[in-house]
């Protein structure tokens, strides 16, 4: 099935997450949708609200005719005649607002439905119910062999003076930490190493904002679907603190009508990424693998729809060309239609080896949206001479924290050292890590 087409906007464009006008013309493809998404959500529930919605509509609508025409015939009638035209208006105008109520009644529990709805998924997606139906697209080197027994990054980190959880804890609590020395400059070797390799494919740099309203937050698509758990709010303000640039920089052209000969659009943003991990406790704990607080560097795109495919792909592509760099071992995974964000039409994750728990585990991920969520930021584009939505992508260029795991613990050293990849030493300054 092709990708939501984009039918004229209307009163209600800039609420929703998917077409409405899918849900209830192809209502039984939607379902199909959801259920291989695991979503178990009641289409004719909104279908219902929708007509309910269409009928009130209609009804103000010939209402308001009815009094306008009134109105224009009191000056015309003889004195007589304009008290009972008079009372007949009066009696429109309290319909109306009567009709008013009822719509604004429904419009709420309409809205609320449909931000059930995950996105609609692309044609070549796996179905699968969980992880286990990801299919696997390639793998880059063997896992790294060792002719001692490795050691986790943490204990690396410790013994070179390079983590410190403790005081972190002290200060801030549990899941921070203290990045200090020769690890803070891997740090920002690996930005500007993916600075380098991004901006030389066109992509501008981007500082955005941490803290962004609960408004631009929710029409992302971030406080639906049990988003609402992870985002850390700010009491006093109407905002939250973002988990991605993504978060930020999607809302940048909210309400804007992109030019077609400028797209695609390519950000690359770096930021602090804020997380509360709700239950996540227990899972994960030891060493800086999942923090509620970590740094990021994230791309991001806007394209016209029939070109977000190949767009996706060449994410996809930047992201490996970032990874065989650094030379780690890791694996290209499509995500099944069960393991899919509620935003993502199609996601590709890799997943890189952490030889202390002799497992891969996820480090990028790249999603194409299409007007998931443009629908809602009302970011358009002109094309053939009508305006659709435009289509939104994102990709991880690097997770800060999981990269120096995956870099400290595959080319650490029988003696604790690591040796700074190569790529990265002329930011470094330096060949190896030591005491």
């Amino acid at each position: 099935h092709p990708c939501l087409t984009n039918p004229p906007l209307d009163n209600y464009a800039g609420s929703r997450m998917i077409d409405i006008k899918m849900i209830l013309e192809e209502t039984e493809f939607v379902d199909k949708n959801n259920k291989a998404r695991n979503k178990t959500i009641d289409v004719l529930r909104v279908k219902e609200l929708a007509e309910a919605r269409r009928v009130l509509d209609s009804t103000i609508q010939e209402l308001r005719t009815s009094a306008n025409h009134i109105a224009e015939q009191i000056p015309k009638t003889s004195p007589d005649e304009r008290p009972a035209l008079i009372e007949q208006g009066k009696a429109l105008k309290e319909s109306v607002k009567a009709k008013e109520a009822e719509l604004a009644l429904i419009e709420p529990d309409l809205q609320a439905e449909l931000k059930k709805f995950p996105n609609i998924l692309r044609p070549d997606v796996p179905v699968g119910k969980d992880e286990t139906s990801n299919e696997l697209v390639r793998l880059f080197m063997e896992p790294t062999a060792f002719t001692f027994e490795p050691k986790d990054h943490l204990t690396l980190g410790e013994n070179l003076g390079l983590i410190d959880v403790e005081r972190a804890t002290k200060v801030s609590g549990t899941r921070f930490v203290y990045l200090k020395g020769d690890l803070v400059l891997m740090e920002f070797a690996l930005i500007q190493y993916a600075l380098s390799v991004l901006t030389r494919r066109g992509f501008v740099p981007v500082m955005p904002p941490h803290i962004i309203s609960t408004s631009a937050m929710s029409k992302m698509g971030y406080l639906d679907h049990g988003g609402e758990e992870e985002v850390y709010h700010l009491k006093n303000d109407d905002a939250v603190l973002i988990g991605t640039s993504e978060q930020a920089i999607g809302p940048m052209h909210m309400d804007e009508i992109l030019d077609e000969m400028q797209l695609p659009l390519r950000y690359v943003g770096f930021s602090p990424c804020y997380r509360r991990e709700a239950g996540s406790y227990g899972r994960d704990t030891r060493g800086i693998l999942r923090m509620h607080q970590f740094d990021k560097i994230e791309m991001f795109s806007f394209t016209v729809p029939d070109e977000s495919d190949d767009e996706h792909h060449m994410l996809l592509s930047v992201e490996e060309e970032l990874m065989q760099g650094l030379k780690l071992p890791h694996r290209v995974l499509k995500l099944c239609s069960g393991d899919i964000g509620a935003p993502s039409a199609r996601t590709y994750d890799i997943e890189t080896w952490i030889p202390s728990q002799k497992t891969y585990r996820e480090t990028h991920s790249t999603s194409n949206t299409t007007d998931f969520q443009t629908r809602r930021l009302n970011i358009r584009v002109k094309q053939d001479g009508k305006n659709v939505f435009a289509h939104a992508l994102n990709g991880t260029a690097f997770a800060i924290g999981r990269t120096l795991i995956a870099i400290m613990e595959n080319y650490q050293q029988e003696d604790g050292s690591i040796v700074v990849p190569e790529v990265l030493r002329g930011y470094v300054g330096k060949e190896r890590i030591e005491k």
